[in-house]
């Protein structure tokens, strides 16, 4: 099924709108001549009808019940923004390069976080591309862009989109992104997309007027719920299935991040995104490529990244909130909000590299006021993906600020090991590399006083448990967004350069040590050295043996009981001069036979091969 309008050459295109309500459907083209075409209805209540004398570009409305204009909820473009007419795109013309390509496997991912409007000072999807081959030699292998759904104005994170068929129009629209992805894929990048299926944004939303898009049965952060399951889901169901599928087969995306999952409710006797893991798998099947679904969860559960065959959803992997918050607190010491379930102790944070959830099951949460979650002892590690800092972490603090700001410059490489030599896919927020010092602040551009007010008070209200008296930034002036910008120059300067090239290591490292390749958190040995506030972590792979430190107190450390057996070279420690350090005080050689002391510098990590 093609929802929306479908160019097929000739002049020639069909539009098609699920509407099951409305008793009387009609194309309104508007441009390049004003003309109103009547559709047809089945008993599903999808209208649809051909229409001739129609070239790409031309410019329409659907017209309900012979008086109400709306924009096509399926609207791959909308030139003139959420309340203008849609645009009629046609698909067939670009020319993609990336035949040979066969994607990325999951477990073989450096995810690299970016939000298109400030990763560069153009704020396209076009200008992103010279940046890539610099992406590269720092060791990432795929990028994840922040939601591009039409939006309201042009300063917007995304999740406020309304079109989730349409690409921003102010990023470049549907040609800049197909750009995008075919570069990537000819520089061996994949591409992972968020979209946002819980909700819709509250500007420009007119799925509302169709009256079977939402539900009152379930309430979310943002108001009511999709409706997955109620009379008339079938069509909602359908709607954002062939959604995946749009952003697989049409822009060749490799893998969806689906935004907030827990906010998605569906009682139903297949769940939705079980159904949409479905189509994935499909898709990848007939194109000979694997594609992914990477969930983002508070739930904890499994059961969203287990087999279809054991009651799960065969999503392919899950954001792991568990492992930032447990680094976070450790390196910071931050109790406030849902900080206050996390203890900063090394026991948690050992858990976190042993188990994925530090919550599952068994813990009661302050924060939530209940207990949640559960082991996920048949998940495989590389489903779970970590990070020190996400755009979530940074953008919902007042002040956007980074661990570049919150920590030393120590502290900053010893978070980038934590993540990065973990058995889980790691995952890095756009000049994290760096040590950008620009903040990450939330902004919108929305057109409604009322609207924008509300917005304002809903995130002082938010930073309430936080912060107490301080003025917000207001998410409204361009200013906020601006601030927000990159200053990309900075990987070259002193520190930053020293810090890129440390990020650059690990990742090598990573990719180069089978013991730290294998994404396995069952090969995994943790020690917790709580007096020295010393974690140590000791991996394998067949022959492949790394073990190492992660010193998180102020204070240098000497180990000289039970040290490893055997002969072990070191590979890195981050007190190096040539990491910005004081000098590393370990041997090149550790044996453990001998009588022999290490000392790891305060926050450090030192690494050992054998």
């Amino acid at each position: 099924m093609h929802l929306g309008s479908q160019y097929i050459g000739d002049r020639i295109c069909n539009f098609t709108l699920w509407a099951p309500l409305m008793e009387e459907v009609a194309v309104h083209l508007v441009a390049p001549e004003d003309k109103v075409i009547p559709l047809q209805s089945d008993e599903l209540g999808y209208w649809r009808g051909t229409v001739t004398n129609v070239e790409p570009g031309s410019l329409y409305f659907y017209q309900l019940n012979g008086e109400k204009d709306l924009p096509d909820p399926a609207s791959n473009s909308q030139p003139q923004g959420v309340h203008g007419a849609s645009e009629v795109v046609d698909h067939r013309g670009f020319q993609w390069r990336d035949s040979q390509w066969r994607g990325v496997s999951l477990d073989k991912m450096v995810i690299y976080e970016l939000h298109v409007g400030t990763f560069t000072k153009e704020g396209t999807f076009t200008a992103v591309i010279p940046r890539i081959p610099e992406l590269k030699e720092l060791g990432v292998t795929a990028i994840e862009i922040m939601p591009v759904a039409q939006f309201p104005g042009e300063r917007n994170w995304g999740y406020d989109g309304v079109y989730p068929y349409g690409v921003q129009y102010s990023y470049g629209g549907v040609d800049g992104l197909k750009q995008l992805v075919d570069a990537c894929h000819e520089q061996g990048m994949a591409v992972i997309l968020d979209v946002v299926y819980n909700h819709l944004g509250p500007e420009g939303n007119y799925l509302w007027s169709l009256e079977t898009y939402f539900t009152d049965r379930y309430k979310t952060p943002w108001g009511s719920a999709i409706n997955y399951d109620g009379p008339y889901s079938y069509g909602v169901r359908e709607y954002f299935i062939e959604n995946v599928l749009y952003w697989l087969e049409t822009y060749h995306i490799d893998a969806l991040r689906l935004d907030a999952i827990n906010a998605i409710y569906d009682m139903g006797a297949k769940h939705i995104l079980q159904a949409m893991a479905d189509i994935t798998a499909s898709v990848s099947q007939k194109q000979g490529w694997q594609r992914y679904l990477i969930a983002e969860s508070a739930l904890n559960d499994p059961k969203i990244i287990s087999p279809g065959l054991v009651g799960g959803y065969d999503l392919d992997g899950q954001w792991s909130d568990d492992f930032h918050h447990a680094l976070h607190t450790v390196l910071t010491g931050e109790k406030q909000g849902y900080y206050k379930d996390y203890d900063g102790s090394l026991e948690q944070l050992a858990k976190a590299y042993t188990n994925s959830f530090i919550y599952d099951g068994g813990q009661y949460s302050l924060y939530l006021q209940r207990y949640y979650g559960k082991t996920p002892s048949e998940c495989d590690s590389k489903q779970f993906v970590v990070y020190s800092q996400n755009h979530d972490q940074v953008g919902n603090r007042m002040w956007g600020d980074r661990t570049s700001h919150l920590l030393s410059f120590a502290g900053v490489k010893l978070s980038a090991a934590a993540v990065i030599l973990s058995p889980y896919v790691p995952l890095l927020f756009m000049g994290e590399e760096y040590g950008e010092t620009a903040p990450f602040l939330y902004f919108i551009s929305h057109s409604d006083p009322n609207l924008i007010e509300a917005v304002r008070q809903g995130r002082k209200q938010e930073f309430a448990e936080f912060y107490s008296s301080e003025k917000s930034p207001d998410p409204q002036a361009v200013d906020t967004m601006l601030r927000s910008q990159l200053n990309w120059e900075q990987r070259h300067q002193g520190k930053h350069r020293i810090l890129w090239l440390f990020y650059q290591k690990l990742l090598q490292l990573r990719a180069e040590i089978p013991a730290l390749a294998n994404l396995d958190r069952h090969n995994l040995e943790v020690e917790i050295m709580r007096s020295q506030k010393v974690l140590q972590l000791k991996r394998h792979y067949q022959d492949s043996q790394v073990i190492y430190w992660l010193n998180f107190s102020q204070q240098t450390v000497t180990l000289g009981e039970n040290l490893p057996t055997g002969n072990w070279n070191k590979l890195l420690d981050s007190a190096d001069v040539q990491w910005g350090g004081v000098g590393s005080c370990a041997p090149q050689v550790l044996a453990g036979e001998t009588e022999q002391e290490l000392v790891i510098s305060p926050q450090t990590v030192v690494l050992y091969g054998n």
